[in-house]
């Protein structure tokens, strides 16, 4: 009997690798899409699997929606990747990414509890290394047992939402994981975030399609997978570990947006400097300096294999970029719509 699993956030970068991934698996793979009324590039990263895949109108803020699809529905497992996932419009809409990534995550788990009457569902959250903000061990890097102090709203509601994940594994004995996921890119990241947006201008910049990029801090540091290897151990955490649990996922490699340039603008050899501009607009209110994980605990438990490094990953992502270069994207849909609407 084929296993039956529900991932929120199926259109999104993690979302739509890990579809991929249960449906190679054999599974019967559901999964949540808010409903738009431009639906132009809300789908693409699933349009190739549409048809094998069971797809539900929803949102995690509307609890009602969701009540209906696990009444409907006892699901072995559920992946809550969902989320308003970037972290520089958290400061500007923080009410809005509490009520998603905190309060959406209390609706999984109420409607989870309310009709998994044998307690079958295992449940992985979706937490993140924001949470730590700038604590860190002596070491330098941040574990399952680093102090948690978030510097931005996106890494309060996740650290909000996670320990809500405990609590609901105390005290109703409900098997909810977190997975501590360092930062991951890959071709599917938006280009309103930092990776995409670099490796999509130097695929512009090499084709002489933008002659500058305007970023912010080049010196915050992260360490930086592949969302494609992520995914797995997402899976892994649910099917090879013993017990429920908090896990780190990282490389263990930390590098500066500085760098991430740099490299980027190698693979077209070209120099960052002759192309990069500060813009103070790009910078945060409160700034995640230094971000490096330890993943020991992880590999203790299962056999994790990242066959993605930063180079070949960042190698990826512009290759996508200059091979999509005449295909609008997010930005630049609604950028034309925009200059329509003023005529």
């Amino acid at each position: 009997m084929k296993k039956k699993a529900f991932i929120t956030g199926i259109s999104g970068q993690d979302g739509s690798y890990l579809a991929e991934l249960l449906l190679n698996k054999n599974y019967e793979v559901h999964g949540l899409i808010r409903r738009h009324s431009v639906a132009e590039n809300q789908t693409v990263r699933i349009e190739n699997n549409r048809n094998r895949l069971k797809l539900h109108y929803g949102d995690l803020t509307d609890f009602i929606s969701l009540q209906k699809i696990f009444s409907q529905n006892v699901f072995d497992e559920v992946y809550n990747l969902g989320a308003q996932s970037n972290v520089g419009i958290s400061f500007s809409l923080p009410e809005y990414t509490q009520q998603v990534n905190y309060i959406g995550f209390i609706n999984i788990l109420e409607c989870i509890r309310n009709n998994d009457i044998e307690n079958k569902t295992k449940v992985y959250q979706a937490s993140s290394s924001e949470m730590f903000g700038n604590e860190c061990e002596s070491n330098g890097t941040q574990n399952e047992n680093t102090p948690m102090i978030p510097v931005s709203p996106y890494g309060i509601s996740k650290l909000s939402a996670h320990r809500y994940a405990q609590h609901y594994r105390r005290a109703y004995g409900m098997w909810i994981s977190c997975g501590i996921l360092f930062n991951h890119e890959s071709p599917r990241r938006g280009t309103n975030f930092v990776t995409g947006k670099i490796c999509k201008a130097v695929a512009n910049i090499s084709l002489k399609k933008q002659k500058k990029l305007q970023l912010g801090n080049l010196e915050s540091s992260r360490d930086w997978g592949h969302s494609e290897d992520y995914v797995k151990v997402m899976w892994q955490i649910l099917n090879e570990a013993d017990k429920p649990d908090d896990f780190v996922c990282c490389t263990g490699i930390t590098h500066t947006v500085r760098d991430f340039c740099d490299k980027a603008f190698a693979i077209e050899n070209l120099d960052y400097s002759d192309y990069v501009v500060i813009d103070k607009k790009y910078f945060r209110d409160e700034e995640l300096i230094y971000l490096r994980g330890d993943n020991s605990y992880l590999l203790s438990k299962i056999n994790v294999d990242l066959n993605w490094d930063l180079n070949s990953m960042i190698k990826e992502m512009i290759n996508y970029h200059k091979e999509n270069a005449g295909v609008m994207g997010d930005d630049e849909y609604f950028s034309s719509l925009n200059n329509y609407l003023k005529k």
